[in-house]
């Protein structure tokens, strides 16, 4: 299995992602804007959110080609008349549904490495929650925000590294780089790693779990290191954050790893 977390622990996440984001909207303002999206206020960051989460809804119970790309959603989502319970909403839905829907369900799934499908959405809606929540953080404070600011734990932020790392990243030729390069990412503390390596091909991603003797070998030395708290990873590999000591690391991985919904 990809994940250590269990369908519940993902369905937990995702509704305590759900809580403190919509307490930053209510705060920031549905006009405010989102340093971390720059082309969006709060009205809109809580419509997408609020659409993805019925979004996998649909596709959990067979529903997806009802929904589409889900625009129709989205613009419910702006014109409700309280788009921050409009996205509660749909993630009370959400986790309803993933908690009636068998285990075996039969049903898409769009990452490498996923775990099994109901496990699949339980996962990517915990993550697609918390980073959106995020967001609306960063539109309260006006500013990115410091890893103990946001809530989120260190569990959470471990998965969301691997998902990122070995799920999104390894899809087709999105990393495809002229020259090889390799990255390691190396959250402190007695926690697992992970090795990126990068060609004119697909990304590989290899796993690493914690201890020293599970760090790579001297011929699989990187070119590049990113180290730090895991939730400050977290955030930095999906464009949220800051890693002054790897800036250089950082700078060249925002020009290169750009997660978009379509």
């Amino acid at each position: 299995m990809p994940t250590d977390l269990s369908v519940d622990e993902h369905i937990d996440g995702m509704l305590a992602a759900v809580s403190r984001g919509s307490e930053s909207a209510r705060a920031a303002g549905l006009d405010a804007s989102v340093p971390t999206c720059p082309t969006w206020d709060v009205r809109e960051l809580v419509a997408h959110t609020g659409m993805v989460h019925r979004w996998a809804a649909a596709q959990l119970t067979g529903r997806g080609d009802e929904i589409g790309s889900g625009a129709d959603l989205k613009a419910l989502g702006r014109a409700a008349a309280d788009p921050v319970g409009w996205w509660e909403a749909g993630a009370d839905e959400l986790a309803s549904t993933l908690r009636e829907v068998p285990d075996d369900v039969r049903v898409m799934v769009f990452l490498n490495d996923a775990p099994p499908p109901r496990h699949f959405w339980a996962r990517r809606q915990c993550h697609e929650a918390t980073i959106h929540a995020v967001d609306a953080l960063t539109a309260q404070l006006g500013r990115t925000p410091r890893h103990d600011e946001t809530g989120i734990d260190e569990r959470i932020a471990i998965d969301g590294i691997d998902e990122l790392l070995g799920g999104f990243l390894t899809r087709g030729r999105k990393l495809a780089v002229d020259t090889p390069r390799r990255m390691s990412v190396r959250p402190d503390g007695d926690l697992p790693s992970w090795t990126v390596s990068l060609s004119d091909g697909s990304a590989v991603t290899a796993r690493h779990p914690p201890g020293n003797e599970h760090r790579p070998s001297n011929a699989e030395v990187a070119d590049d290191t990113l180290t730090g708290n895991a939730v400050d990873l977290y955030l930095a590999l999906w464009n949220r954050g800051e890693l002054v000591a790897d800036e250089a690391t950082i700078e060249w991985w925002r020009k290169v790893a750009r997660i978009r919904w379509s």
